[in-house]
């Protein structure tokens, strides 16, 4: 199947999420550099909905650590949700990985197995990746401070693609047999989003961490963790309430706040 046979459509988005659509303003445009980039130097939504930045071709998207992200067309899922929250003591720690879980819940809703999630932004199926997390915060200027959450996902890899990413990469037409155009797609995502921020903003993350660590890739395996000019090999014990990865070393409990760390498993 070809996802691109079905354009996406800013009012197919929103009809698709039906009693939730007066909380989305969702813009559709043919190209862009970067979903992030464009939605960050955006001004907030005077009624205070949840901005929603979705691009056919993204020619400049980013990872973490300074990655691009590849994006192909028809055939990938780019986009950016702006999440407004006021001041308190849950926020935003760990909220790239409450992003991770409803990309995750979305797709077990979808009929996929084997869905992982790998600390701190990616999400896996069978150990290899399906989609990606970037979070930009913005400050308020004397407003309510914001979020940037970027999301891609690959929905169909074109066979001559050049893959670098550790354990390969998958995509959603290899996982279901009949996947959903993208409006439809990307409507559940932001419903799935949308419900998992409004736990996350009320209760911060500890809520959600049950539900995270069912789906750790490398629950109590050997990992390495690789930043610049260190590495640490440990056992990944999971995360801690505020999203911190923790690790069982020689040396004992070590937790881990920083997303700018490779992890992968230890050779």
């Amino acid at each position: 199947m070809r996802f691109s046979s079905v354009p996406l459509d800013a009012s197919l988005v929103l009809a698709a999420l039906a009693e939730r659509a007066p909380r989305f303003d969702v813009r559709v445009v043919e190209e862009c550099g970067s979903t992030n980039t464009e939605l960050v130097e955006t001004p907030p939504d005077a009624l205070g909905r949840m901005q929603v930045l979705v691009c056919e071709r993204q020619t400049g998207g980013r990872g973490r650590r300074g990655r691009s992200w590849v994006s192909w067309g028809g055939e990938s899922l780019t986009f950016s949700c702006r999440w407004t929250f006021e001041p308190g003591p849950h926020v935003p720690a760990g909220l790239s990985l409450v992003a991770g879980l409803a990309v995750a819940r979305t797709l077990e809703g979808l009929g996929a197995d084997g869905v992982q999630l790998k600390w701190p932004n990616d999400v896996l199926v069978h150990g290899r990746k399906l989609s990606g997390i970037l979070i930009e915060l913005v400050q308020g200027r004397g407003r309510a401070s914001s979020a940037v959450i970027g999301i891609g996902m690959n929905l169909r890899v074109p066979d001559d693609a050049v893959i670098e990413a550790a354990g390969g990469v998958t995509d959603l037409a290899s996982l279901l047999s009949d996947p959903p155009d993208r409006n439809a797609l990307l409507a559940a995502l932001l419903g799935e989003l949308s419900a998992l921020l409004e736990t996350y903003a009320s209760a911060g993350f500890v809520a959600l961490r049950g539900a995270w660590l069912q789906r750790n890739a490398f629950a109590q395996l050997p990992v390495q963790l690789s930043g610049e000019g260190w590495s640490q090999v440990g056992i990944c014990t999971g995360v801690d309430d505020d999203g911190a990865l923790l690790l069982e070393t020689p040396e004992g409990l070590r937790r881990v706040l920083s997303g700018e760390i490779s992890l992968r498993l230890a050779s």
